[in-house]
């Protein structure tokens, strides 16, 4: 007997890997707690950092190769590929910030950026239910309000920057450390706006398909 499985690919397998990617993405970000609470001086480095986003690389990559191989999918091949490059954005991001904090822990002092952090599980955590409910074929109705609510968290962070900026500017710092942390609060505010994009993808991937 044919199998159409083979013939056509295993349908499923592409949200077995987009939830993994989102998962990896999840976990890139609950990584920074432990790395933002320890004060300077202690030892931890960015492997767990690089792990994560070599391994959503790994999975954008078996994705890519997926599609490849399948002849018909269940959701719009391109449709998948940007979700995918949405997804692997977040941790690669996350690493970035890592990677400020580790050579800049001396300058940064007991900068507060619980805020931040807050905002960023927020939207990954949307990213996540969004991304592991699509194979359920979410009603428009629901996507739209797990959409609308990542949406505001982008637009607390845009009004979070905009205060710590200004905090920043008007304030006493040292110049070095204005630099450093402008950095990191723009890298910050990007992860928001990298898990507002994916979520943006699976609002237009369910709104395709209703």
């Amino acid at each position: 007997m044919i199998s159409f499985q083979k013939i056509f690919g295993k349908t499923d397998v592409f949200y077995d890997l987009l939830e993994a990617s989102a998962s990896q993405a999840r976990q890139s970000v609950l990584a920074l707690h432990p790395l933002l609470s320890q004060p300077a001086g202690s030892t931890q480095n960015i492997d767990a950092f690089a792990a994560s986003r070599r391994e959503d690389k790994k999975i954008t990559q078996q994705i890519n190769e997926a599609l490849c191989r399948s002849f018909v999918t269940e959701l719009d091949r391109e449709d998948i590929e940007a979700l995918a490059n949405a997804l692997y954005k977040i941790p690669k991001t996350v690493e970035k910030i890592a990677e400020r904090i580790l050579i800049s822990r001396e300058r940064l002092g007991k900068v507060d950026f619980s805020q931040q952090v807050k905002l960023m599980d927020t939207a990954a955590d949307i990213v996540l239910t969004m991304v592991t409910e699509l194979r359920k074929k979410l009603h428009l109705e629901r996507v739209k309000d797990l959409n609308d609510k990542i949406q505001q968290v982008e637009g607390d962070a845009d009004k979070l920057i905009l205060n710590c900026l200004r905090e920043l500017y008007t304030g006493e710092k040292d110049a070095v450390q204005v630099v450093i942390l402008k950095d990191l609060y723009d890298l910050m505010e990007k992860v928001v706006d990298r898990c507002r994009d994916a979520g943006n993808v699976v609002a237009l991937i369910v709104l395709k398909n209703s």
